[in-house]
């Protein structure tokens, strides 16, 4: 089945996955590593042919797209960021994207390209190839994508395409960086800008260094069934993200990891959220702020300990929270400039 973006950033729980998923983790397995043969990719040339592996095979470009069309979420903030405005992308929907149906650091991006920005298309559950068909791409580019098998077949029938290296959306922001440069023929300008993201993440990690060593819990709170509450395995990139703060990883998580090693979350009951909910910090995600008063004042998920000893960020479903949700080379400035002081503050009361 599809893995929708709608499940990966909603209540990801219990997801179901190709056969892909079953055999990577982010960042973690030799196959979600971008390879390729040719002059292209590993080079700092640029050139073509280029030959880039995925789950499903093997994509070959070779000339310089000029008409690239994204598939999955937040896979035009790469090509943006090496200088590219793809013809068209995944329509965002609120709160998760602006009143474009975007995200405001890519329209920033592509206002300082000086380009127009892509049409959007509308995704539900499934890939629409048949709209996709309509801006006669030359590359389809989708490294944090849940494209099926099926799909990929239609798709690459239209153009060459980049389907996701190993899980479904596991692909971390580097690798997406990696495969765009490699895509484009922009190999040495992606490895400028994987390098100064990097920085730019330690110097403002710096800034707090009650987070190192600390762990951290993703949670998903559905003010819809107080029953449970989510939280994320270590397939999640957000959690790849925190790690790369310096947080390290809860033992409940790891436990909950290896009982759903096809899943992105799971779900723990409300009886036993206190007692197993286990961390430094925890990030809390839910659709409005409202809901949080929701969590605080039920009478079992209320006594989970971060809740209790002000240890946890409460982030509400917004545009500005989907920087978090989807962490991209262009969204990550936003959560160091927005979340970690948050962050920072909550690992600063743990003890």
């Amino acid at each position: 089945m599809t893995v929708s973006r709608r499940a990966v950033l909603g209540a990801f729980g219990a997801l179901g996955t190709t056969a892909a998923l079953a055999a990577c983790s982010t960042g973690s397995s030799d196959s979600s590593t971008p390879s390729g043969t040719g002059s292209g990719p590993g080079t700092a040339s640029g050139t073509f042919p280029v030959s880039i592996k995925n789950s499903f095979g093997t994509a070959t470009i070779t000339r310089a797209p000029a008409r690239v069309t994204t598939v999955g979420i937040a896979n035009e903030d790469y090509l943006a960021a090496l200088g590219v405005v793809p013809v068209m992308a995944p329509k965002w929907e609120q709160p998760s994207g602006n009143a474009s149906g975007s995200t405001d650091w890519f329209d920033a991006a592509v206002k300082e390209l000086g380009k127009e920005a892509p049409q959007r298309y509308s995704v539900s559950d499934a890939t629409p190839i048949d709209e996709i068909a309509k801006s006669t791409p030359d590359l389809l580019f989708g490294p944090y994508s849940g494209l099926t098998a099926d799909e990929y077949a239609k798709a690459t029938k239209l153009a060459p395409t980049v389907a996701a290296p190993g899980a479904p959306y596991g692909a971390t922001w580097q690798q997406c960086l990696e495969i765009a440069g490699q895509a484009i023929g922009k190999v040495s300008e992606a490895s400028t800008a994987k390098a100064e993201l990097e920085k730019k993440i330690a110097d403002a990690v710096a800034k707090y260094p009650a987070i190192k060593g600390k762990s951290v819990a993703v949670l998903r709170f559905m003010p819809t069934d107080t029953s449970k509450i989510y939280s994320t395995t270590t397939l999640d990139p957000r959690t790849a993200l925190l790690l790369e703060f310096g947080f390290t990883t809860p033992q409940f998580v790891t436990d909950l990891s290896k009982a759903n090693p096809q899943s992105y979350g799971a779900a723990i009951s409300a009886e036993k959220a206190a007692s197993t909910i286990a961390a430094d910090v925890a990030l809390i995600f839910t659709d409005k702020e409202s809901s949080f008063d929701v969590l605080k004042s039920n009478a079992l998920l209320g006594k989970i300990p971060n809740v209790q000893n002000g240890t946890a960020v409460f982030l509400a479903d917004t545009s500005d929270t989907n920087a978090m949700n989807t962490p991209t080379v262009l969204s990550i400035p936003v959560v160091l400039e927005k979340f970690l002081p948050q962050i920072g503050d909550a690992a600063g009361k743990a003890k």
